[in-house]
């Protein structure tokens, strides 16, 4: 593979020429979209944090609103409030849902259509699962669960363990490149015709699809995610004590 392959490619390999195996590349198009769309994030928190200073703004009630009920989806499962798995659970949320709804942006695509941001995010939700259920029951209790009930069940705990990430990590994939394939069969099929093109904009379908796919499926599915994650942490701190940090601010 020569630099002018590499060039021709939508993927970088940042160790060439040392290591040039499709192992070591990085999709350039994943990475670029997903910074667009942090940079779009981070620009929206400008306007943003005016409004808020608006104590009968809408935006402020919006903002309100959306920081309750996920402070009601977090005590709810897990019993108690804990500032940390908040944090968490509402940053996995928005980052998922924003990356959903680079759709709706022309050029722009779906860093989530990606398998490799899914089974990253998929990754990230595992190990900090795990985390927090070795530090409430220790090294050793928590090894000695794969045991459980019986020794010859640790290759199947094992796998079960980590059929989490594939589940949570092929759902999200699935649901959202399934609905860029949609997008792009329609748009592919009224493009280059006047007629088509128009009957898509008077008739709203252009509207539906984008919206559908874009907005309802984005966040649909960025709320499962999150709602899975703190459902498997649930089952894995259960019974977590009173040495956790709780969010003092729960009556939002």
């Amino acid at each position: 593979m020569n630099n002018f392959d590499l060039l021709a490619t939508h993927y970088w390999y940042p160790l060439y020429p040392h290591l040039a195996h499709s192992h070591f590349r990085l999709n350039s198009e994943t990475i670029i979209n997903t910074w667009i769309m942090l940079g779009i994030g981070f620009l929206l928190l400008l306007p943003v944090r005016r409004l808020l200073r608006k104590k009968d703004g809408i935006a402020r009630y919006l903002a309100i609103s959306f920081v309750s009920s996920f402070v009601d989806l977090t005590k709810q499962t897990l019993g108690t409030l804990h500032r940390r798995h908040f944090y968490f659970i509402t940053a996995l949320f928005c980052f998922i849902f924003l990356c959903n709804l680079a759709s709706i942006i022309p050029w722009v695509e779906e860093p989530t259509s990606d398998l490799n941001t899914t089974l990253a995010l998929g990754i990230i939700s595992f190990m900090y699962i795990q985390y927090y259920a070795i530090k409430k029951n220790g090294v050793k209790e928590y090894l000695k669960s794969y045991l459980s009930p019986f020794f010859i069940m640790l290759p199947l705990n094992i796998i079960g363990k980590l059929a989490s990430i594939g589940s949570m990590s092929f759902r999200l994939f699935g649901n959202i490149f399934g609905g860029s394939i949609i997008s792009k069969i329609w748009t592919k099929v009224i493009s280059g015709s006047v007629l088509w093109e128009s009957v898509g904009i008077l008739s709203g379908m252009n509207l539906l699809i984008t919206g559908f796919f874009g907005l309802f499926e984005g966040f649909l599915q960025a709320f499962v995610f999150a709602m899975l994650t703190v459902t498997y942490l649930s089952i894995a701190i259960q019974d977590e004590g009173e040495d956790e940090e709780v969010y003092e601010g729960a009556t939002l």
